[in-house]
């Protein structure tokens, strides 16, 4: 197994000596071949002077990005995936409260057969009322709209085999859900408690509004999983409902006409019912469009709708080897 370790880092210059003394207790035993990549996303500190001669004189292989500017966690993250050269990629964050020698438990996961192993921060050393409490909702919220039960989408160590990481973009705090677009390619998840640590070095970068931006990436991160492939069904089927209460509305009336000799006209459910018909009829239009766009989506990059997790190939009865055995294809 190759292995890449991906840690985004942001003003992390005081703890950068003691993870790498960390990082490098917990690989010694690590047999197999592994690189370090470090993304500085544009720290307002010393943070890239202290992390170069460290990587430096490192027994291991580190690799250094320096971004031009900040451009959040999730854009540092998806800098280090896009260079890493390991079939299996940790991600970590660099200001300790992540433990590093909770790697190797992650690795034996990923040995047994998942592709996607996510930290679970049992014990959480945060403050309770704006860190711990929004982190629970959130995390049940987006385990109850995506159908992907986590219990701390926001731990970013967790350990990813290459594959399930190919096919999506990561914009906003897009990095969290990546569990999420996994999942809906068919990747097995799951979880394993990890250690964490009070924060000794530094300050936090997250706030409340941070929960917020969240919330609003999960509207977008359940119409890319449930119905980027067809949005006819989320538009459509918006469109049939408005345009059925539209229907009923309007028979409501014209049977109140006949009964009881009432102007529709008169009546404001009227204006109302043609709007909700016109706002259903635009939605199944809208629905078709988008249809087309994403024809046009896969069919311009060659983009399957399918993904495979492995094929085989049986010999011919007529070939002159053991008809029983089959060939594993790359």
């Amino acid at each position: 197994m190759k292995l890449s370790i991906v840690s985004p880092i942001f003003n992390e210059a005081d703890s950068l000596p003691h993870l790498f003394t960390a990082v490098s207790g917990a690989m010694q035993d690590f047999s197999g071949e592994w690189e370090w990549i470090l993304v500085n996303d544009g720290s307002s500190d010393n943070s890239f002077e202290v992390m170069s001669p460290l990587a430096q004189t490192s027994p291991f292989a580190v690799k250094l990005i320096d971004l031009r500017r900040n451009f959040g966690q999730t854009a540092a993250i998806a800098a280090g995936i896009d260079h890493a050269q390991g079939e299996v990629i940790v991600l970590m964050d660099a200001d300790l409260q992540n433990d590093p020698s909770d790697i190797p438990m992650l690795l034996e996961k990923i040995n047994e057969g998942y592709d996607v192993v996510s930290g679970w921060r049992y014990s959480r050393k945060d403050a309770f009322l704006t860190r711990v409490l929004p982190s629970k909702l959130a995390n049940g919220l987006i385990s109850w709209v995506t159908g992907v039960k986590l219990h701390d989408y926001g731990c970013t160590l967790k350990a990813y085999r290459r594959e399930v990481l190919k096919g999506f973009r990561l914009y906003g705090e897009m990095h969290r859900f990546i569990p999420v677009y996994a999942h809906s390619v068919g990747a097995r998840v799951t979880e394993v408690k990890v250690r964490h640590h009070a924060r000794v070095h530094g300050k936090t970068k997250y706030g409340l509004e941070r929960t917020l931006k969240v919330v609003l990436d999960l509207f977008t991160v359940k119409f890319l999983v449930s119905y980027a492939s067809k949005p006819i069904y989320l538009f459509g089927g918006t469109g049939l409902l408005l345009a059925l209460a539209s229907l009923l509305v309007l028979l409501f009336l014209m049977v109140r006409r006949v009964a009881g000799g009432v102007s529709p006209f008169d009546s404001p459910l009227f204006p109302t019912a043609l709007m909700v018909g016109i706002l259903g009829f635009q939605s199944i239009l809208m629905g078709l469009l988008s249809e087309q766009l994403t024809r046009t989506y896969h069919e311009s990059q060659n983009k399957p709708t399918y993904t495979i997790r492995e094929q085989f190939q049986y010999p011919k009865p007529d070939e002159e080897i053991d008809p029983g055995r089959m060939e594993k294809l790359p």
